[in-house]
């Protein structure tokens, strides 16, 4: 799971989901000025592999869902770790200006 989120777009996606408000899941095009949707893609693929998020199909429309709960019950205070030290990383910062 932290070799996933070693890199910035990914740790980036995970971070939006973190604080996504109204909603707990997010379509994967709310990403794309984060980079291509074929990288974005493989991206997603990555943080499923790893435990972290969750997606459902609905029509044409991905949807993906950060695993907070389950991972807060396997690895308590991890996420939360991960996440604060995200939001003082500069490259990380960048990436999300531009959502």
């Amino acid at each position: 799971m932290l070799d996933c989120l070693r890199d910035p777009i990914r740790l980036a996606i995970v971070v939006t989901l973190a604080g996504a408000k109204g909603s707990e899941e997010l379509r994967c095009g709310d990403f794309n000025a984060l980079s291509t949707k074929s990288n974005l893609s493989y991206h997603f693929v990555k943080l499923r592999d790893a435990g972290l998020l969750r997606s459902r199909l609905v029509g044409t429309n991905h949807f993906v869902q950060l695993r907070r709960q389950d991972l807060n019950s396997r690895l308590p205070g991890l996420l939360d770790a991960v996440l604060n030290s995200a939001v003082r990383n500069d490259e990380v910062l960048r990436l999300l200006d531009g959502l």
